[in-house]
């Protein structure tokens, strides 16, 4: 399982932790928690005119966690909440039914062995959740 969970791709995306760090002066900052295995993610964003401007993330959590951080620090600049939420709706459907990812973010493919592990699952949805919270919070 470890292997399978944890393979190069998902490894590099953690590595990279593309977004790390904190703003400057961010519209809001949420944390948010996993219980289960707790994962910690704080995310600060900044928003102007319905559209994510700036995102920083700080990790405390699994590589699983940390993997989709950075996706969504590579991706989530110049989206709205709404495309976000997408993805995230996107991401879940593939982890729960298989769902396709329809040309979403390409990095999110590397997550498809999680689906077989229902307890993994939050642990991808977690940052995403932040995000999402965050920019309610900015509004």
């Amino acid at each position: 399982m470890i292997d399978e969970l944890y393979h190069k791709d998902l490894l590099r995306l953690a590595a990279g932790a593309t977004g790390a760090g904190k703003l400057e002066s961010p519209d809001a900052t949420v944390t948010v928690d996993n219980p289960l295995c707790g994962d910690r993610v704080t995310i600060d964003i900044a928003v102007k005119d319905g559209t994510i401007t700036a995102l920083a993330h700080n990790v405390k959590g699994c590589v699983l966690c940390q993997a989709a951080a950075a996706v969504l620090g590579a991706h989530a600049v110049g989206e709205t909440p709404a495309a976000v939420g997408a993805v995230r709706d996107a991401v879940r459907a593939m982890l729960e039914q298989g769902g396709n990812l329809d040309g979403q973010w390409p990095e999110l493919s590397s997550f498809r062995p999680v689906a077989a592990h229902k307890s993994r699952h939050n642990c991808v949805l977690l940052p995403f959740q932040a995000v999402l919270d965050a920019a309610d919070a900015a509004a």
